[in-house]
């Protein structure tokens, strides 16, 4: 579900369902008026030969626009190139200016017909893919040409027996370079291998932070830097801030400054950019929207936008915001990186978004509904689940023939305390008959943490940082970790409204028994077990619930 979203998010769901559907049919109508009908081959729906068929034609002396296959469908993209190759040769003498309203333009020349919203002619056979663990391991994986990103983290999931939660993703790793990208579920493995340089490798990793733009979409698309074309009175609803960046048909853009990086020198420069359907543009003249005051700095269509992991030294960067515009011709070619930088985290991650939502559209609202929509379908094959949460939980009296709901709240506090001394009693009265107690170095309490997803034993501070970061920093984000000053203690890693906070948890004494405090005292736990369950619950004294660990896995 939408949580965090208007009261009508039923109503919203439809609207963005319609969108879905207008998008689908307005491409069947384009794929097919474009395709080449063949005389007697049969195809199949995706254009390709059936095995059993055979097909042969005769050498005929053809122009370089005519040389296409008879059984395949030609390619919207295929036509529009011979279009633009007959323009250049009727004007091969004019400079080549870049429209910065191209959203207005014809649908015929509009680019919101993107690569990445048209079926794509698939490569057959099969193919190696070698994808690494996070802490280095490999492992080397067939899969057919066909397989999306989806399909390979369903399928490693399955082989290595993690939970799925629907928030694995395969990374694109560029060492050399110092950049990273979180693939798409929906693009094809094998076409963004052909991309990548024998450096180059995919990760297997969580990230948390791949849709909660559609759960949440107010943080991450500040007021001030989103504009429209048409006149808007007010606050605008989250879910028609949604449909506008969906809607191809609509012309919103985020504006902003942006320190850029010079191609080929260090220096960068402080200008004011607009980020459209058609790319990237910046102003020559202040924050000037007129066409003769916008050049174009980046392509959204043969591009892709990365998360710059070397830090803001290597390129000299104004401040630890980085991200680059990599177009995907470039292989090892540093200078031919667009590299950026945003004045905060969250302005950053705003520009990221929306670099995603025009060149992908609707297809990321159909990734996000994937997931659901098979839970949904399971859910009539199997018996409901009860969810479990602070809602459905209540206090219960037991002492009589029948229990009650206790409806005081002073009542039920006083009861759970009640329930929790003679807990302690219970457990003070096994120590004293020869159990160990629950933090003893032989106990299994003392160890039993270790086996959980959540728990990284030694590792820093700053590795902590960056393992929530790299698995995308979204609140409740959480893991724990020995202390790195108090060989007794452990210490809470929590991500809250983008920021990282420590809270270090430690050993207390009461009646001879030893527990684990996170607030002095004031709430005991046996185990760090018990801890986590208690705050994926209860807030407590942090500042939100716990509720996404960060977990790493070995392939």
């Amino acid at each position: 579900e939408m949580s965090g979203m208007s009261p009508k998010s039923s109503e919203d769901d439809m609207d963005l369902e319609a969108l879905v559907n207008d998008m689908n049919s307005s491409f069947e109508s384009l794929y097919t008026s474009c395709s080449v009908q063949t005389e007697s081959t049969p195809l199949l729906h995706n254009g390709q030969l059936p095995r059993h068929a055979a097909y042969h034609t005769h050498a005929q002396p053809t122009s370089p626009h005519q040389r296409l296959h008879r059984s395949q469908p030609m390619h919207i993209l295929a036509v529009r190139r011979l279009q633009e190759e007959e323009q250049q040769y009727r004007t091969s003498s004019l400079p080549a200016i870049p429209n910065p309203f191209p959203e207005l333009c014809s649908p015929a020349s509009s680019p919101t017909l993107s690569s990445g919203s048209l079926p794509q002619c698939q490569p057959s056979g099969k193919y190696i893919i070698k994808v690494f663990s996070e802490d280095g391991m490999g492992k080397a994986v067939e899969i057919p040409a066909d397989m999306t990103a989806r399909d390979l983290c369903q399928f490693l999931v399955y082989k290595n027996h993690c939970v799925d939660d629907n928030s694995w993703a395969l990374v694109e790793h560029h060492p050399a370079l110092g950049l990273e990208r979180c693939l798409e579920d929906h693009e094809l493995v094998v076409q963004v291998q052909a991309s990548m340089t024998s450096e180059s490798k995919f990760i297997f990793r969580k990230n948390y932070a791949k849709y909660e733009f559609f759960k949440n979409p107010l943080n991450f698309f500040p007021e001030q830097m989103v504009a429209f074309c048409q006149e808007t009175s007010g606050t605008i609803p989250p879910s028609q801030l949604l449909q506008n960046f969906l809607n191809s048909r609509s012309c919103p853009e985020i504006q902003g400054y942006l320190y850029v990086k010079e191609m080929g020198r260090k220096s960068w420069k402080k200008l004011y950019v607009f980020l459209r359907r058609s790319g990237l543009y910046f102003s020559t003249k202040g924050t000037s929207k007129e066409p003769r005051h916008l050049q174009l700095l980046a392509d959204l269509e043969d591009s892709n936008v990365f998360t710059v992991i070397t830090g803001r030294k290597l390129h000299n960067a104004p401040n630890d915001f980085e991200f680059c515009i990599k177009p995907n011709k470039v292989r090892n070619e540093v200078k031919e990186l667009r590299m950026l930088c945003a004045e905060d985290e969250q302005s950053r991650t705003c520009w990221m978004t929306a670099f995603r939502l025009f060149k992908y559209g609707i297809l990321l609202y159909q990734n996000y509904k994937i997931p659901q929509q098979r839970k949904t379908l399971l859910s009539h094959f199997s018996a409901p689940v009860r969810s479990v949460s602070e809602n459905s939980l209540v206090a219960m009296d037991f002492s009589g023939r029948i229990g009650r709901v206790i409806d005081n709240p002073m009542e039920a506090q006083s009861a759970a305390m009640e329930e929790g001394h003679a807990w302690r009693k219970r457990s003070q009265r096994m120590n004293i008959l020869g159990s160990p107690s629950p933090l003893h170095p032989s106990s299994l309490s003392g160890v039993i943490h270790r086996t959980q997803l959540w728990f990284h034993s030694r590792i820093s501070r700053e590795e902590s940082h960056k393992m929530i970061h790299q698995q995308g920093r979204v609140d409740g984000m959480f893991l724990l970790r020995d202390s790195q000053s108090n060989p007794k203690a452990f210490v809470l890693t929590l991500c809250h409204h983008q920021k990282i906070k420590h809270f270090q948890i430690l050993p207390c004494e009461e009646d001879g028994q030893m527990f684990l405090s996170l607030d002095d005292g004031a709430t005991k736990f046996t185990d760090l077990i018990q801890l986590v369950e208690f705050y994926v619950l209860n807030r407590g004294v942090l500042p939100c619930k716990l509720k996404h660990p960060c977990t790493t896995v070995a392939l």
